[in-house]
């Protein structure tokens, strides 16, 4: 699997915690209205979702960054068979298209 379709399935992965997040905080919020007896209640589910989806979010993050290094490793060892140099890992790629030396 290339490494930018694992990162678009993570980044999706989030956003769906985000909005659900979102979503379940304004459902308990119009609930703690009609009912204030249920607002400790609802403010608990509410943090212990959002603690769910941060844990989820790093998961994530972590399982996309060990995809990248893998995919990486294998790229790598390709080029090795082929006799080409592999260049260094890097997280960005920068290029220069101005007037100063570096």
């Amino acid at each position: 699997m290339h490494p930018l379709a694992v990162a678009g399935a993570a980044a999706a992965r989030l956003a769906h915690y985000a909005i659900s997040g979102v979503v379940g905080g304004l459902i308990l919020r119009g609930a703690a209205k009609r009912l204030p007896e249920a607002r400790p209640v609802a403010r608990k589910a509410l943090v212990s979702g959002i603690a769910g989806g941060i844990v989820a979010s790093r998961w994530l993050a972590s399982a996309a960054e060990e995809a990248r290094l893998k995919a990486g490793d294998v790229l790598a060892e390709a080029r090795t068979t082929l006799g080409e140099e592999a260049p260094p890992p890097s997280a960005v790629q920068v290029e220069h298209d101005h007037d100063h030396e570096h």
